[in-house]
């Protein structure tokens, strides 16, 4: 009985021995801690919630690591407790992960719509686990924006009750068509089956209307959306020729490229779009891609530009 409490008792110190080894044991020999970015843009919402700022290991461990950072005041226009707080000055990388996250508070009740705000992080850590080739990621700046609410109703009306949106086009000062100006004051109504949708009249030329989409799923990235294949006018009054089936199509130009926006806050959208010619099915050629300001109004300032004659 003696012997085999003693087996145990070896077992167990050997078993013992590899667990503390096992706490040390790294994936790589080579460790450095940085910021994935050196710049984090972010979306301050009404809903209080944090947004995050990535932090990344170049190796995994088995065991959690926990770090410090800190402040840097230098270079801040935002003011810590007043439009931001730190959750937390420390953050952890669980084990056998590369990657945490920094979390913070914005207080949405204390910026303005205009407002871009910023301030400094930089990583409280060993000097072993910085690296030289890559300093700058040491630090990150910290840009924070207010992203209010959407609410298709203050974009698109109803036709008793539409809302105005003022067009400046670039597509229209390269082809103006039958239009005497860059510029048209438009009449917006809500999709009656699309979520998010509207319905733009005559947007770019008489007689085309344009759906447009907003994609709300991301407040940090309100993107816009314009369908591909919609008509927006016919190649005899816009170009003068005709090189396809009479019709001049368009959509959103390529994300990888243009980035199609909106702000909700300020009520005006950016949009890049793509203006190309079919035969039917067949592609016959890109016209090209346009960028657009979309700037919504209120019902006195609408009337007051079609008194000015736009």
């Amino acid at each position: 009985m003696k012997k085999i409490l003693n087996i145990f008792v070896i077992l167990a110190i050997v078993a013992g021995v590899v667990s503390c080894k096992e706490q040390y044991i790294t994936y790589n020999d080579t460790e450095y801690l940085i910021f994935s970015d050196t710049l984090s843009t972010n979306a301050v919402l009404a809903t209080g919630e944090p947004f995050k700022v990535a932090v990344s290991s170049t190796v995994k461990r088995n065991y959690d690591r926990t770090y410090a950072v800190e402040i840097i005041d230098k270079g801040s226009n935002a003011i810590e407790g007043v439009h931001y707080r730190l959750k937390s000055n420390t953050f952890t990388i669980p084990a056998g992960k590369l990657a945490a996250d920094i979390e913070v508070l914005g207080n949405y009740d204390n910026f303005e719509p205009t407002d871009s705000l910023g301030f400094t992080l930089q990583l409280v850590m060993p000097d072993e686990l910085k690296w030289d080739l890559y300093p700058e990621h040491n630090r990150t700046k910290v840009v924070m924006f207010k992203s209010c609410p959407f609410d298709i109703n203050e974009w698109g009306g109803t036709e008793l009750e539409p809302r105005y949106c003022l067009l400046s086009s670039l597509l229209l000062y390269s082809y103006p068509g039958t239009n005497t100006s860059y510029q048209r004051l438009v009449k917006c109504y809500k999709h009656k089956n699309k979520a998010n949708t509207i319905v733009m009249d005559d947007l770019f030329y008489d007689g085309y209307d344009v759906e447009l989409t907003f994609n709300t799923e991301n407040p940090s990235e309100p993107t816009l959306t314009l369908a591909a294949d919609q008509v927006i006018g016919d190649e005899l009054s816009v170009l003068g020729i005709e090189w396809g089936d009479g019709k001049i199509l368009a959509q959103t130009s390529p994300a990888g490229t243009y980035v199609s926006s909106y702000n909700a806050c300020q009520k005006y959208a950016q949009l890049y779009v793509r203006m190309y010619i079919k035969n039917y099915t067949e592609l016959v050629g890109y016209v090209g891609d346009f960028y657009n300001i979309l700037e919504w109004v209120s019902k006195e300032e609408a009337e007051e530009i079609m008194r000015e004659g736009l």
